[in-house]
């Protein structure tokens, strides 16, 4: 985990804000998330009021280690928002890749979740802040085969 984390923090950085904020869920941690889960369904979601709550708790338990990634994002820097939120996702990026070098598997997701003001005041984050990506990080049964790339319709030249 400390190579994955330090991973992060060699991000590319205009400004050098080190806007990211990670947050490290394992264990019995990972029921608050799950109740995140539950209660952001609950909200959205009230004419059901019968939804299955394992399956919402159980998103949480997708991986062993999930590691929140917020932005705390600093208004009234010469540094846009978005160069800030874009540091951040670098940041998630380069743990993604270190977490596959070390043969982990990880899988980057968001969702309803990564809006929700109550996660980011879970995750100590202002309503104003970002949350980027909910990493999950394993031991996967099996790898899955490396995506195709295309091209075509998205490179051009002048």
């Amino acid at each position: 985990m400390d190579i994955i984390l330090k991973a992060a923090v060699r991000a590319p950085d205009h400004g050098r804000l080190a806007p990211w904020r990670l947050t490290v869920i394992e264990g019995a941690a990972r029921e608050k998330l799950g109740q995140a889960y539950v209660n952001l369904k609950r909200r959205l979601s009230p004419d059901q009021p019968s939804f299955d709550q394992g399956k919402e708790l159980m998103k949480a338990f997708r991986a062993p280690t999930i590691i929140a990634v917020g932005v705390s994002i600093q208004e009234d820097h010469k540094v846009p928002a978005v160069e800030q939120i874009v540091a951040a996702g670098a940041a998630v990026q380069n743990m993604f890749l270190a977490a596959h070098a070390l043969g982990l598997g990880a899988m980057w997701k968001t969702g309803d979740l990564a809006y929700d003001d109550n996660m980011k005041s879970l995750l100590g984050l202002k309503a104003s802040d970002a949350i980027v990506a909910l990493l999950f990080v394993g031991t996967p049964p099996k790898l899955p085969p490396a995506p195709v790339a295309e091209l075509k319709g998205c490179v051009s030249w002048l």
